[in-house]
């Protein structure tokens, strides 16, 4: 087995079970290792680390698997990780008892860095994104027939990270038929439409799955905007189960726009879908459970704040602005841009759930943007609950990076 030598001080971090290699911490690689081959790692003096999969073409020199020299990586090496993450999630979480819908194995969360795989109601839908276990996908599907027996799974690797990897893209099949477009799961007693080809990430954002219901509570009686909805489930969870007088929900994308609407007709809402250049036409006494527009954002919180618009609850989940940590500052511009907004909108003692998946912002800098903007509006704004991503999304305590998803519920005053 070739050898990867630590440069001198690099190696603490990993000998406490950080799982990533970064090529800077590399000194030399011993033998002729090709990329996805297991390769041990060594410190500056030849004391064995860990083993893990090597890749040349990847920031991540080397994915760490196992820091016991003895445990050989194989089939029954991924049989195990994939029973122990099984039994987190319907065991420990319970989940299949209310949802049929979560993440089953989340990468470094659940020490398989690099696999991601979730459940939607009879079909597992994986991700490969480190070329290691891609190389390996036939021994990591066999196990995954045994621990989820009877289930189809449906591959989605067509990330940019999976092609930074230098993995193939593949979207399709891997075992049993194609699935339903789309597909139909529940969280929480709502009903969601996923699309396993084409939506973002697998379909759905599993990881806030308890945060839509926790922004839920808070909605009863107040008029909610809900930003960046995609397929609208905040605005679904804060009619349904919140009884939000009203819910305004603003996208971009056509296709996200059309799973909304069939999913508040799925949960028995009324719904109207429009452009902002094209405003509602609808009985002032008849108006929809959800209003659904059709725009840029930044655009229409702009023309929402022009027009003196104020609602009593505002979300904001957008997309990941920061990709590398070159991306922070523009990342924190953008944050701050759509903050400041939302609380020039809020009425007084109005809510903001402000989130951000970026990775690559912390809890410290994402609290001192809020502080930023609540400076800029003249806005006293108290931070009630700081949440993060679903417990079926867990974090690992040696791999931080593995928590990325921060939900802010604050009061503006």
């Amino acid at each position: 087995m070739a050898s990867v030598i630590l440069k001198r001080g690099r190696a603490k971090p990993f000998f406490f079970g950080h799982p990533w290699v970064f090529s800077g911490s590399v000194a030399r690689v011993e033998g002729n290792p090709a990329d996805g081959d297991l390769v041990s790692v060594l410190d500056d003096r030849g004391q064995f680390v860990a083993k893990g999969f090597f890749n040349a073409k990847s920031q991540i020199r080397v994915r760490l698997a196992t820091w016991n020299p003895d445990e050989a990586v194989d089939a029954a090496y991924f049989e195990r990780r994939l029973r122990l993450a099984a039994r987190l999630r319907e065991q420990t979480l319970s989940l299949p008892a209310h949802t049929d819908a979560y993440r089953l194995v989340h990468s470094e969360g659940d020490g398989l860095p690099g696999l991601i795989v979730d459940r939607y109601a009879d079909w597992l839908v994986v991700q490969f994104l480190s070329l290691g276990l891609a190389l390996r996908k036939g021994e990591i599907l066999a196990a995954l027939a045994r621990v989820c027996p009877n289930r189809h799974v449906f591959e989605r690797s067509d990330t940019d990270v999976a092609t930074r990897e230098g993995i193939e893209p593949h979207v399709g099949p891997l075992a049993g038929p194609e699935p339903p477009d789309p597909l139909p799961v529940t969280m929480h007693g709502i009903r969601l439409l996923a699309d396993l080809r084409r939506g973002q990430k697998t379909g759905l954002f599993l990881d806030q799955r308890d945060n839509y219901r926790a922004v839920a509570a808070l909605a009863e009686g107040r008029r909610v905007l809900d930003c960046f909805s995609y397929t609208g489930a905040f605005a679904l969870f804060a009619r349904v189960l919140g009884h939000a007088a009203s819910v305004l929900a603003i996208e971009m994308s056509e296709p996200a726009l059309a799973l909304a609407q069939r999913n508040a007709e799925l949960n028995g809402l009324t719904s109207l879908l429009h452009s902002s250049t094209h405003p509602p036409i609808h009985p002032s006494n008849h108006p929809p459970d959800v209003e659904f527009r059709q725009g840029d954002v930044f655009v229409e919180l702009r023309r929402l704040r022009d027009a003196a618009q104020t609602f009593g609850l505002v979300v904001l989940d957008p997309p990941k602005f920061a990709r590398s940590t070159g991306d922070v500052e523009n990342a924190l511009r953008g944050y701050k841009d759509i903050n400041l907004l939302a609380m020039h909108l809020l009425e007084p003692g109005g809510i903001l759930a402000t989130c951000s998946c970026s990775q690559h912002i912390d809890d410290a800098t994402f609290t001192a943007m809020l502080n930023d903007a609540a400076y800029d509006t003249g806005r006293e704004v108290q931070v009630l609950e700081r949440r993060s991503q679903a417990p079926d999304h867990p974090v690992s305590v040696t791999c931080p990076e593995s928590r990325y998803l921060k939900c802010y519920l604050c009061r503006v005053l």
